[in-house]
């Protein structure tokens, strides 16, 4: 996934990205509206971070320029909170509006939200007999349920979201536990082992990449 955040706030952007990259999406910038045109025209963008006040184009001018090339989702980033300035967004093609001063785990969530509801969201993942069913929230091998603890299953399904994507314990950590969870890396191993003891014979599918994390690795199986 990748999302383009446009702002003339070099700061904003930088805080934008580090949240962004701890879920694994890949992070494009732009400065102003102009850029944010290029950038879409030139890269697979899958939804645009955009703040209105911006020099040589704002970013309502921008929004209705980009619909023209491509119909990807928007949200809105601005310092101005009033209902006409919503109003006059949602009315060009904004799909979500933030507020400045923001959460940046707000902002994540909203990225999400909206991405689901524009395309939809995947709730199954397999790996041979091996099924998550996210809407059922339940785990199966050889149509057997495998009982899991919910920390377990969240790793589980982080894994299978990034089959073949070496992951480090500080971004399990971030997304499994949250950005600002009192703890260490030995809380990943642990819960890493007992997931592989649940796993039976898919264990070993969960490949330990030597001095940074722990990757489902499925290269190799199909």
């Amino acid at each position: 996934m990748k999302v383009l955040v446009c702002d003339d706030e070099v700061l904003i952007r930088d805080v934008i990205k580090e949240y962004l990259l701890q879920e694994n999406i890949e992070v494009l910038e732009a400065e102003n509206g102009l850029e944010a045109i290029d950038v879409v025209k030139n890269n697979d963008v899958d939804l645009v971070v955009m703040d209105i006040m911006m020099p040589k184009m704002d970013g309502y001018q921008a929004v209705r320029e980009i619909k023209k090339i491509k119909d990807i989702p928007f949200i809105m980033l601005s310092a101005r909170g009033e209902e006409f300035d919503k109003l006059v967004g949602f009315d060009v093609g904004v799909d979500d509006y933030v507020t400045k001063p923001f959460s940046p785990k707000e902002l994540v969530a909203r990225i999400k939200a909206v991405t689901k509801r524009t395309k939809g969201e995947n709730n199954t993942y397999k790996y041979e007999t091996l099924v998550l069913d996210d809407l059922a929230h339940e785990v199966t091998i050889d149509g057997k349920p495998v009982l899991l603890t919910p920390k377990e299953y969240d790793l589980l399904k982080y894994f299978m979201q990034n089959k073949n994507i070496a992951l480090s314990r500080d971004a399990i950590l971030s997304n499994i536990w949250g950005y600002d969870f009192y703890g260490d890396e030995r809380t990943v191993d642990t819960h890493v082992k007992t997931l592989r003891n649940s796993l039976g014979k898919y264990r070993d599918v969960i490949k330990t990449v030597r001095g940074m994390g722990y990757k489902f690795d499925v290269k190799d199986k199909g």
